[in-house]
């Protein structure tokens, strides 16, 4: 009988030490659950740290080439406007070449009618293309253009005997603060690039060109006069 109850108590002693075991192993599993997920957040905030700025690079040239692309798209078809008539000449004029002439100083308030030149600021031949359909270019666009452009090398001082038209292209928002905006020279490149890391030179401008714009008749005599010596 002594025997029997003796053999009873071990087998329970052994139950409890097996229940003990397996609350340990539960317990131990639990905590290495937590670890486990610890070290994958550590490793997934490592990763975005490591790659957020290459998104961010690639995010903000993917931007700013579709800015050049605006801007692009605005200048020529500002120069065919101009070839055909369908927009003024514009009326600065000059005897410098285009990186000599004056950049346009912005006075903080933008005054542009969709498809025609500015108001506000005055005196620079902007021209306001309107690509968010708004009516008009305001100074806090992302993607409306301003186009300066000016006459140099004239025949004379009516546009119809042929000038070189020269062209740069802003950014609208440019011109919301007050400030002479950028040009290149002769010695510096200022136009903005396609590849950036960050929201660009607001105050450069995004493209520069340079074209001749003859009479509806071309005269070869017109040409010649706007050359410096004429042709030889």
């Amino acid at each position: 009988m002594l025997i029997g109850k003796q053999a009873k108590k071990q087998r329970l002693q052994t139950a409890e030490v097996g229940k003990i075991h397996l609350s340990d192993l539960r317990y131990g599993q639990g905590g290495f659950t937590i670890i486990e997920s610890l070290v994958a957040i550590l490793v997934v905030s490592i990763l975005l740290v490591a790659i957020a700025p290459v998104l961010s690079l690639s995010v903000a040239t993917r931007v700013q080439s579709k800015r050049i692309e605006l801007a692009t798209q605005a200048a020529k078809s500002y120069i065919d406007a101009v070839k055909t008539k369908k927009i003024a000449a514009p009326t600065s004029t000059g005897t410098d070449t285009l990186t000599a002439y004056a950049a346009p100083t912005a006075t903080g308030t933008l005054t542009c009618t969709a498809n025609s030149y500015c108001t506000a600021p005055t005196g620079t031949s902007l021209y306001c293309v309107d690509f968010d359909s708004s009516g008009s270019c305001e100074n806090t666009s992302v993607t409306d253009m301003v186009v300066q452009g000016f006459r140099y090398n004239l025949a004379s001082s009516s546009a119809t005997s042929g000038y070189a038209l020269g062209v740069r292209v802003y950014r609208a928002d440019a011109f919301k603060e007050t400030t002479t905006l950028l040009k290149n020279t002769s010695t510096t490149k200022t136009t903005q690039a396609t590849f950036t890391g960050g929201v660009g030179q607001r105050k450069a401008p995004l493209v520069e060109i340079t074209t001749d714009i003859n009479d509806t008749v071309p005269k070869y005599s017109d040409l010649c006069a706007r050359y410096t010596g004429g042709c030889n």
